[in-house]
C-alpha cells in the first residue's frame, strides 16, 4: 500500500531561536519512499542535517522572530501487514547481548528503573521469559493507564505514570520500557507516524509513541498504548526515551500556535484528509 504522511507546525518566537527537528522519516525507510518529504519553512530559512548518536536524522535551523511554520508531506510504500507476533522469541541473557543493546538496559530521564525495579519483579517475576513476559508487561500497562489527552504533561515520568494511572502514548511507552529494563530486557522508545489504517478513526491524528524490545536476537515492535498489531508504522526517531526523540528541540522560548499531522492509506482517503 501507499501511505501519505505529513505535518504542519506553526510557532511564534520572541527572537532568533535555534531549533533541532526530528520530523523526517527514519533513513532505514529511504528505499520505500515514493514521494520524498521536503521540509518547507515560512519564512524560508537555511537548514543543515546531521546524524545523532541513535542514528536519527536531525535538521538544524534558526527560526526568526515572530510567526514561523514548518511543514512536510510525502508518500511511502508499506507492505500493509500488521506488526508481527513471535511467541517463541526468547530473552537474551545480559552477558550475551550485543554491546549496543546495553544502553537500553539502563535507567534514563523518563524511565526510572531504580524506582520501579521491585515493582516490576513483584508483578512479572513469575511470568515465563520471552515474548510472553513482554506482552504481559504491555497488557499491564495498557490496563493500568487511562488514556487522556487533557492530562498530558511533558515532564511525567514512568514512575509518575505508574502512580497516577493516567497519560498519553508516551507515558504508556515509558512505563513499559522501564518495566522491561527492570527485567533485564533491552527496550527503546520510538516516535513516528501511525495512521488509523484497518481500525476505526477515534482521535485527531498525531505523532505516536511505541516501543521496540530486543528479543530473539532482533528488535521487535510492541505498542502498550494500542496493544494490538497495527498496520503502517513509520518510524521517525528512536532513543532511550522521549528526551532523545523531540519533534522540535528549541534553544529558546517559543509558543506553539497550531499542530496538524496526517497519515493515511492513499487508496482509502478519509474525508477529513482529502484536502491535505
Amino acid at each position: 500500500m501507499l501511505i501519505r504522511y505529513g505535518y504542519e507546525i506553526s510557532i511564534t518566537c520572541a527572537g532568533p531561536t535555534p531549533l533541532v527537528c526530528l520530523l523526517g522519516v527514519h533513513p532505514e525507510r529511504a528505499v520505500d519512499v515514493r514521494s520524498a518529504e521536503q521540509m518547507v519553512t515560512q519564512p524560508e530559512v537555511a537548514t543543515t542535517t546531521y546524524w545523532d548518536l541513535y542514528g536519527n536524522l536531525c535538521r538544524r535551523l534558526v527560526a526568526p522572530p515572530g510567526d514561523f511554520s514548518l511543514s512536510g508531506d510525502g508518500t511511502i510504500e508499506d507492505h500493509g501487514n500488521p506488526d508481527p507476533i513471535c511467541w517463541d522469541a526468547a530473552e537474551i541473557p545480559v552477558a550475551d547481548l550485543p554491546d549496543d543493546c546495553l544502553i537500553y538496559l539502563m535507567g534514563s530521564r523518563y524511565c526510572e528503573t531504580d524506582r520501579l525495579s521491585q515493582i516490576a519483579w513483584d508483578i512479572f517475576e513469575h511470568v515465563s521469559p520471552g515474548w510472553g513476559r513482554v506482552q504481559a508487561i504491555c497488557d499491564f500497562v495498557n490496563q493500568h493507564i487511562s488514556f487522556d489527552y487533557m492530562s498530558a504533561r511533558a515532564t511525567r515520568t514512568a514512575f509518575e505514570a505508574y502512580q497516577e494511572g493516567i497519560g498519553v502514548c508516551r507515558d504508556y511507552a515509558h512505563l513499559a520500557i522501564a518495566f522491561c529494563r527492570c527485567m533485564n530486557i533491552p527496550a527503546r522508545y520510538v516516535n513516528g507516524y501511525l495512521g488509523d489504517i484497518g481500525v476505526p478513526v477515534l482521535d485527531p491524528m498525531d505523532f505516536s509513541a511505541w516501543i521496540e524490545v530486543y528479543l530473539g536476537g532482533r528488535w521487535m515492535t510492541f505498542d502498550p498504548r494500542n496493544n494490538v498489531p497495527r498496520i503502517g508504522r513509520i518510524v521517525v526517531a528512536r532513543g532511550r526515551d522521549a528526551v532523545d526523540t523531540p519533534l522540535i528541540n528549541s534553544f529558546g522560548q517559543h509558543v506553539l500556535n497550531s499542530f496538524r499531522v496526517w497519515t493515511y492509506d492513499v487508496d482509502n482517503v478519509p474525508p477529513s484528509f482529502a484536502s491535505c
